[in-house]
């Protein structure tokens, strides 16, 4: 992990402060989609900074680009978005912090699997604040903790990028609906279980969530968010 961030240090000394965004409220997944579009687009063209948006969604599910037609188990559970990330099936909702990670990688060293295995990084830096071991998986995008028959996801990644700028990013369950996760098969990982800080005994909110997001963003990623 220190040689990856020692490996961005050069590019990330370049960068000026990415915009820091807060959802208010449910934003709609459309609205957000539509928002990325735009960004990434004014990114490219300069006429926009890099930006990190956390935000949360109404309870929904989203397919990706391999997502299968039987990971849905209930298709009338909830509405579903066909989503440009990668990755398969996943559940938005209230009480999970999504974060929207919007990057010019042409100035970050244009490596898209060193920015996923930063993403992974960010999101194992933000479990730490709790004192929870997050931990990647060989063969599993995500953060998982536990071990053996115990183990399940905390927090997934999904991504796209648009000529070399990110969107899409991370999500991380802080105090959702796990129930929810029972209508799909969560990134098509089946016989894994789905977890969060809550259920980990963590009692904590959204605000103090994204202060260790925040706080992580810049000790990986080289770049503060404000």
């Amino acid at each position: 992990m220190a040689m990856m961030t020692s490996s961005r240090t050069a590019a990330a000394k370049r960068q000026k402060v990415v915009e820091l965004r807060l959802g208010g409220g449910l934003v709609p997944y459309p609205e957000a989609v539509a928002f990325m579009e735009r960004r990434v687009a004014d990114i490219r063209s300069g006429l926009a900074p890099e930006t990190l948006w956390l935000l949360e969604h109404p309870s929904l599910y989203t397919a990706g680009t391999s997502a299968g037609g039987g990971e849905l188990l209930d298709a009338g559970r909830l509405p579903v978005f066909t989503a440009g990330r990668g990755g398969r099936y996943t559940y938005h909702g209230p009480g999970q912090r999504v974060a929207y990670v919007m990057l010019d990688l042409m100035a970050r060293g244009m490596d898209v699997r060193s920015f996923v295995r930063g993403l992974e990084a960010w999101l194992i830096a933000t479990l730490a604040h709790f004192d929870i071991r997050g931990e990647c998986r060989s063969g599993r995008v995500g953060v998982w903790v536990g071990g053996g028959g115990g183990e399940a996801k905390i927090a997934a990644i999904g991504v796209r990028v648009r000529r070399w700028v990110t969107y899409h990013g991370i999500s991380i369950n802080i105090d959702p609906d796990l129930g929810h996760f029972e209508g799909i098969v969560p990134c098509g990982l089946a016989g894994h279980g789905v977890t969060s800080l809550k259920e980990l005994g963590i009692a904590t909110g959204m605000a103090e969530v994204d202060a260790a997001l925040i706080a992580a963003f810049e000790e990986i990623f080289g770049t503060p968010a404000k």
